[in-house]
């Protein structure tokens, strides 16, 4: 589902590769359909964990290494014999693509070579994605009117009166364009005038199609210098990316735009891969295994941020649909691909989606994944959105993260011209951007790192709710947060295997206080309390022991029993 809705015509799409959960009726025999194989195990895969670099790149490793993050056995490849022994079923199967995290692959053929496959003994369970586009539609753009996935997505060549906040100087409004509010909102500009654009980020958009990417002066600069790193349709197959529905265009507009005196967007220096994932002609399992293999590529290819404006929860028939209680962080195959993408060391940013004035109400997939940042949706004033969607997820979790502007948004379109559209899939790019001059400028954070510091610095990080999170964050604000010298220092973070989290104390404690430790999940509920009496060291240890997935809150009591240090951790 696209979160963004264009008052012209879209160009549509197809394909890529995934996982889990969702089921459709068994095909007639003879029927060709998409289908996810999930393999057993990895044994006697000719990869290793200690020789990552035969299946990654040197700067997808050079992240994880920032980061603390291992090389794990979920990173290895999908073992090819498992995949030539699915080949070689009689009926000649089509293997699509692999899923490294989930060792499954997506294969299209008829039920007879489905149940010749499933009788493989590496082979575990099936589960059908969708009908397969045929052989004369593959590759090919088709010209469809967009599906109506928001209410309030109508676009206008200006806002109402009155809508933009107030200019720090006429000078920037005149350099920024139309795209001046919206990045202001956040302290782009801010940003943008300490040094800190993008450069040397990777971000990776994964939408329903980028036409005019390639050609509109905005974007020029993108292959002018380099910075369009790489390109992947997972729909049609290949690398053209330039076709199907403009609504990636739009969002890649509020990041990548640079074009001083027109339109600046957020992250206008940054080097990107764009991938189609969605078809927007239609709502299909596929799509979501399409958003896995576009963030599994994205991981190879040394990727730090993926921004992503789309969501889940209706498909159309046969295909069951989501229920609010799927959205619990681990049931649905977006999701699971985007907490995957965090425990590597990624940043996903991702739309809230637009159900606030709908039946449905929620945030949608993969917006429900923990450690990542939901984004939802403001006006030039600060107000909510009435269409942005409410957490909490199905599990009681804070959503959505935090919040940017939605509402009047400025975007171009494929001819590049610059107007206005709402929706959630416009919020979370602008965001994205932040975050990506935000892990510029301190390098030395994880990403878990960047999401507590943006929260913290966001407009309502005393009193966060389900309407906009923490708020709107501002890239000042955090600059000083990293700068204080007081806040507390976790490690391993995340979490690692061995159930002890070792804790550095600001000089402000001195030796021999007594301390106390508590430690919150997301919703705020008490899992771990620790009295430390007489710290001598300025490290301590906590035995914290096994805890679920998640994001951790660890918060420095004072003897008076009021909190005075915190800082977030993460158990993948």
């Amino acid at each position: 589902m696209l979160f963004g809705k264009m008052n012209y015509f879209m160009i549509g799409l197809l394909l890529a590769g995934g996982l889990l959960g969702l089921r459709v009726p068994a095909a007639a025999q003879g029927t060709v359909r998409c289908h996810l194989v999930y393999f057993r195990d990895k044994t006697g895969t000719p990869f290793r964990v200690d020789q990552p670099e035969a299946f990654l790149s040197a700067r997808s490793l050079s992240r994880r290494s920032r980061q603390g993050l291992a090389v794990r056995a979920r990173d290895l490849p999908v073992n090819p014999a498992y995949v030539a022994r699915v080949r070689a079923v009689a009926g000649a199967p089509e293997l699509r693509y692999t899923s490294r995290w989930l060792n499954a692959a997506v294969v299209v053929c008829d039920s007879g070579a489905l149940a010749r496959v499933r009788a493989l003994p590496e082979v575990s369970g099936t589960q059908t994605l969708s009908l397969a586009p045929t052989a004369a539609s593959a590759g090919t753009a088709h010209v469809v009117a967009a599906r109506p996935a928001v209410p309030n997505g109508v676009l206008t060549t200006a806002g109402p009166a009155g809508s933009w906040p107030a200019l720090t100087t006429q000078d920037d409004r005149a350099t920024y364009g139309k795209a001046y509010g919206q990045d202001e909102l956040l302290g782009a500009v801010a940003m943008h005038a300490a040094g800190f654009r993008g450069e040397g980020v990777r971000i990776a958009v994964l939408d329903a199609g980028f036409p005019g990417a390639n050609t509109i002066a905005a974007l020029a600069s993108l292959q002018s210098q380099g910075r369009l790193a790489g390109t992947r349709n997972f729909v049609d197959g290949g690398p053209n990316v330039f076709t199907r529905a403009s609504h990636g265009t739009a969002c890649l507009s509020t990041l990548a735009a640079n074009q001083p005196g027109f339109f600046i967007g957020t992250a206008p220096q940054a080097t990107y891969y764009l991938c189609i994932t969605e078809d927007a002609t239609s709502e299909r399992p596929i799509e979501e295994a399409n958003w896995l293999a576009a963030a599994e590529y994205a991981d190879s290819a040394g990727v730090d941020i993926i921004s992503s404006s789309l969501g889940y929860n209706l498909f159309d028939a046969p295909a069951r649909s989501y229920t609010y209680a799927d959205f619990d962080g681990h049931t649905s195959l977006s999701t699971r691909a985007a907490v995957e993408a965090a425990r590597v060391g990624m940043l996903a940013v991702v739309s809230a989606g637009n159900e606030g004035q709908k039946t449905w109400h929620y945030i949608t997939a993969p917006a429900d994944a923990d450690s990542i940042i939901t984004v939802g949706a403001v006006d030039s004033l600060r107000f909510k959105a009435g269409f942005s969607s409410f957490g909490p997820t199905a599990d009681g979790r804070l959503k959505p993260t935090l919040a940017a502007q939605g509402v009047q948004t400025a975007i171009l379109t494929p001819s590049g011209v610059a107007v206005r559209g709402n929706g959630t899939s416009f919020a979370c790019p602008t965001l994205a951007g932040l975050a990506a001059g935000f892990w510029q400028a301190h390098p030395q954070l994880s990403a878990q790192e960047v999401i507590s510091y943006l929260t913290r610095s966001a407009s309502q990080a005393m009193a966060p709710d389900n309407s906009l999170g923490y708020g709107i964050p501002n890239f000042t604000v955090a600059q000083v947060l990293v700068a204080a010298p007081a806040e507390l220092q976790l490690f391993p973070n995340p979490l690692d295997g061995s159930g002890v989290l070792r804790l550095r104390l600001p000089a402000a404690y001195p030796p021999g206080q007594e301390l106390r430790v508590r430690i919150s999940d997301a919703r705020g509920a008490l899992v771990r309390d620790f009295r430390l009496p007489a710290a001598t060291g300025d490290i301590q240890q906590l035995p914290v022991g096994v805890l679920p997935g998640g994001l951790y809150h660890c918060q420095l009591i004072s003897a008076a029993g009021q909190p005075t240090r915190s800082v977030r951790f993460v158990q993948p």
